[in-house]
């Protein structure tokens, strides 16, 4: 460095800072401590972390908006708290897609739009079995001492594989679906990704702008979550963190990376959870409804393999949408659709007693059992998942 000013040195560790956070990926293992800890400060701040509900309160205020739905919902989605944490987390992710140059409307084909739909509508109708996505039934399930955490990994394993079989099916049956080809940049037109980084500033200032007017209005809470969420889509944005990986990888290639991250952060949140929990700081079987047999093991088999289409799972698909993915968008409006459809429907014919009955974990087998079992879990998980990455013994590619 030439400049041996204090100025010239400020201004080189900042451009390095700069390069480091928004232009490097981070290490996936990184945004897995990283979620670790933000979805116990959700926790702590409220409750257990979700998003299903969030997109369910966005579909039916739409649907009363159009005079679709005849009632309006009784929670408006800046006041829902899941609404407004999943509000955050886009707008966390369209902040990092722009500071890092990576904003862009990524179009696909017919056939793909088609298998997001098809894929969306599949994962919110097992969903609405399962009490949550991913995020919410699978990771925070297992995290607060769900047993019906364990059991929807059972059915997204199902799923993962079925929903791989038919994409299988598709490379091996049907001709190459047809991508649109990206209009290339007129001559002298407008370089708009050279005002990337300002516009991604101007988002992260409008964001801390909306903390503001929600503590001026007395709505701390709700904003705090909403703050919360910007900072996870800025994680999961940067590290690529995705719940998909974790049922797909090993299946299609045998990557055991996602896996480890997974356990890695479940550790700390269970950890936490337990200290929450144990201490009760919070209710001991708070966020545990999700229901352990028919409910969560169909409702994940029809989830995964609904993921597999899409390409994504709900909480994912928050920050693939911040970054411009056009299919996810569609995907998630069939998700939130055919959730509230399922939703209503099991509800009106009281189907949900046939669905398993939740379980919270320490109750049966007290915490001094269920943590050693959860620490010897986690290993063998990790330990199956590289022998599969050795001996791809599980790989159907």
């Amino acid at each position: 460095m030439d400049d041996t000013t204090f100025l010239g040195f400020a201004k080189e560790d900042i451009k390095n800072a700069y390069s480091t956070v928004f232009e490097n990926t981070w290490p996936l293992w990184l945004g897995g401590v990283f979620m670790g800890i933000l979805v116990l400060m959700v926790f702590l701040w409220n409750f257990p972390w979700g998003v299903t509900g969030g997109y369910r309160n966005w579909i039916e205020w739409l649907g009363y908006v159009v005079k679709i739905k005849g009632e309006a919902p009784p929670i408006t989605p800046w006041l829902h708290p899941v609404s407004a944490g999943n509000a955050g987390i886009i707008i966390g992710a369209i902040g990092s897609a722009l500071l890092s140059r990576q904003f862009k409307w990524q179009l696909a084909s017919g056939r793909e739009y088609f298998k997001g739909i098809l894929g969306g509508a599949l994962m919110g109708t097992g969903v609405a079995m399962t009490g949550g996505c991913l995020g919410g039934a699978f990771y925070s399930g297992i995290g607060v001492f769900s047993l019906g955490g364990f059991t929807m990994v059972i059915g997204v394993m199902i799923g993962a594989y079925l929903g791989l079989r038919l994409v299988l099916w598709e490379v091996e049956s049907l001709p190459p679906s047809k991508q649109p080809i990206p209009s290339e940049k007129k001559e002298g037109g407008f370089d708009w990704k050279s005002i990337y980084p300002a516009m991604g500033v101007a988002v992260f200032l409008l964001a801390i702008a909306i903390m503001y007017v929600y503590s001026y209005f007395d709505e701390v809470k709700i904003g705090g979550l909403c703050l919360l969420g910007v900072i996870m889509g800025l994680v999961m944005h940067r590290s690529r963190f995705c719940f998909v990986r974790v049922f797909r990888c090993p299946l299609m290639t045998g990557d055991a990376e996602m896996v480890k991250t997974a356990c890695l952060s479940l550790t700390i949140y269970a950890l936490g959870s337990a200290v929450i929990k144990w201490s009760y700081l919070q209710p001991d079987t708070m966020g545990v409804y999700h229901p352990v047999g028919l409910g969560t093991i169909g409702g994940g088999i029809l989830f995964g393999t609904g993921m597999i289409l899409l390409g994504s799972c709900a909480s994912s698909a928050l920050w693939r949408m911040g970054e411009g993915n056009t299919k996810i968008i569609v995907g998630l409006f069939s998700f939130s659709i055919a959730n509230s459809i399922a939703r209503t429907f099991f509800m009106k014919w009281d189907l949900y007693q046939y669905f398993g009955s939740s379980i919270f974990i320490p109750e049966v087998l007290s915490w001094h059992l269920t943590l050693p079992l959860y620490a010897l879990f986690f290993v063998g998980w990790v330990l199956l998942a590289n022998w599969n990455e050795e001996s791809e013994k599980f790989v159907i590619f």
